[in-house]
C-alpha cells in the first residue's frame, strides 16, 4: 500500500491534468474462470473501473468562474468503455479523461 501512495505522489509531480480532466489508473483485471474455457488476453475486455491519480483545477464556465471537480485523488470510479485517452508514463498505462466521461464514484 505504501508503494501505491508513493506512486500517486510521484505522478502528481510528473503530470497534472488541466481544467476538468483527471488522470486515472485502470484497476487490474480480475481473472474469472468460466468452466474450462481459457480466454486469451487479447480477447479480454479491459476493466471500466479505476483510481483517480490526479485531478485538474476545475471547469471554467462561460462567465469565468471556476467550478471544482466532484472527484478527488484516490477515488475509485467507474467510466465509459471508450472514455479517455491512453498515455504511458514511466512504463505504466494511464487514462486522461474529462470529468464528464466519469459515470460514478464507487464506495470503498
Amino acid at each position: 500500500m505504501a508503494q501505491a501512495t508513493t506512486m500517486a505522489h510521484a505522478m502528481k509531480t510528473t503530470l497534472r491534468p488541466l481544467h476538468d480532466r483527471v488522470l486515472v489508473k485502470r484497476l487490474d483485471e480480475q481473472d474469472e474462470k468460466r468452466g474450462s474455457l481459457i480466454i486469451p488476453d487479447t480477447a479480454k475486455e479491459k476493466p471500466q473501473e479505476g483510481t483517480i491519480i490526479a485531478v485538474g483545477t476545475g471547469k471554467v464556465t462561460d462567465d469565468g468562474k471556476k467550478l471544482p471537480l466532484a472527484v478527488k485523488q484516490g477515488d475509485r470510479i467507474l467510466f465509459g468503455k471508450y472514455s479517455g485517452n491512453e498515455v504511458r508514463l514511466d512504463g505504466q498505462e494511464y487514462l486522461i479523461m474529462k470529468e464528464d466521461d466519469l459515470l460514478g464514484i464507487l464506495d470503498a
